[in-house]
């Protein structure tokens, strides 16, 4: 009989146990898949604990080897298995890919975390800075990435599953849509200043149909019907930040749609058309062509050429009017308003849907909409004029 192995202390190890040189205890085992596997501890004692984690978890199915590896790695992965996803899916995943590398949370191990870790690690980015809407993209990633781990029994929790406000404070500012007097007071001020007229007749288009901007950009002269005063949209233009072009479908299968013409609508579409610069040669986005507004380079317009339109205006705008504050404006804050101002004139909130583009009714309602007290005054009294006049009449 051989006599058992010892470490420099004279305790006896188990089986897989050994002690190097260096004096660093090793536990030599095979994993479910057959393959050889070994962990270290600078202690028995820490490596009989890593022992029965691994028995544990070798118990109740769990891959030990999985579970160790970091949350950065498992983002990476879950990311990977990702084809398909639209272009700004792809930003967003960069994005907080990008962010949690930045983060000491990132460099553990996933089988280390438990819920409450992910509460404190989500009210430190609230303490750094980072806004409620950054905080819930993030968890809109790295939640389903750890259920991923749990699917593959590399852990037996996702620690991601908690109310959100539990752990932090939504301090988002609530979309608003814009008065009818702030309305007149930007278009007026974009109409008559005479760095950022130019760009006027494309906010027209925007707040006068709704669109997204994105779809707005990716507008090409066949999508304009003059005769029948009409606007089709059926896909979509973005571009990466390396500078690719992509024309994707409309975010909704419900997005594709045609879109009345106001009169504004229609003689600014028919102006921008006038105004367009010739190209030498038409840049040509997956098949679509012509495209109805350019850069100075000749490209198509993205969003963020429109978005920073708006943020240069509203730049100079408050330089020049400090007394006369106007909200944050934007392209959204354009469609927020189409929708808003269309739904408290009392339209269908079908039809409201079909304009918008949304899948879902409640979208239009819960999302877009933005009730007042000035609209639900003017309501109440028209109601209560129609009851008095009905009462009379009987």
């Amino acid at each position: 009989m051989s006599a058992k192995r010892k470490d420099r202390k004279g305790r006896v190890l188990k089986t897989g146990e050994s002690q190097r040189k260096d004096l660093i205890y090793q536990y030599r085992y095979t994993d479910f898949r057959g393959r050889r596997q070994t962990i270290y501890a600078a202690t028995l004692q820490e490596l009989r604990q890593k022992e029965n984690e691994i028995q544990k978890q070798a118990d109740d199915g769990l891959d030990y080897e999985a579970g160790q590896i970091t949350v950065i790695e498992l983002l990476e992965k879950y990311i990977s298995l990702k084809q398909g996803v639209r272009c700004n899916t792809k930003v967003g995943y960069q994005f907080v890919l990008n962010l949690v590398r930045k983060e000491d949370f990132g460099y553990r191990k996933i089988n280390t975390i438990k819920v409450s870790d992910a509460k404190l690690w989500f009210m430190k980015l609230q303490k750094d800075g980072r806004g409620y809407s950054t905080i819930t993209s993030v968890r809109g990633v790295i939640k389903p990435a750890f259920q991923m781990a749990c699917d593959e029994d590399a852990i037996r929790k996702n620690p991601f599953v908690f109310k959100l406000t539990d752990a932090v404070v939504n301090d988002s500012v609530p979309r608003v849509a814009l008065t009818d007097e702030q309305l007149a007071t930007w278009m007026d001020y974009i109409r008559n200043d005479r760095t950022y007229s130019k760009y006027y007749d494309e906010f027209v288009v925007l707040l006068e149909t709704g669109m997204r901007v994105s779809e707005f950009c990716g507008l090409t002269k066949k999508d304009l019907d003059f005769k029948n005063r009409r606007i089709r949209v059926d896909h979509q233009l973005v571009r990466e930040r390396g500078g690719k072009y992509y024309v994707e479908d409309t975010k909704t299968i419900c997005g594709c749609r045609f879109l009345p013409m106001t009169d504004n609508v229609y003689q600014s579409l028919k102006k921008m058309l006038e105004r367009r610069p010739k190209a030498k040669k038409e840049v040509v986005v997956d098949g679509y062509s012509d495209f109805i507004m350019l850069d100075k380079n000749g490209n198509p317009k993205v969003a963020l050429h429109i978005e920073n339109e708006m943020r240069w205006a509203m730049k100079k705008y408050k330089k020049l009017h400090p007394d006369s504050p106007l909200p944050h404006i934007t392209p959204h804050v354009f469609r927020h308003t189409f929708c808003t101002n269309y739904a408290n004139d009392g339209m269908d909130i079908k039809d409201l849907q079909y304009l918008m583009g949304h899948s879902d009714a409640g979208v239009t309602l819960n999302v877009y909409t933005h009730a007042n007290y000035a609209h639900a005054a003017e309501q109440v009294a028209k109601i209560s004029e129609f009851r008095r006049k009905g009462a009379a009449a009987s």
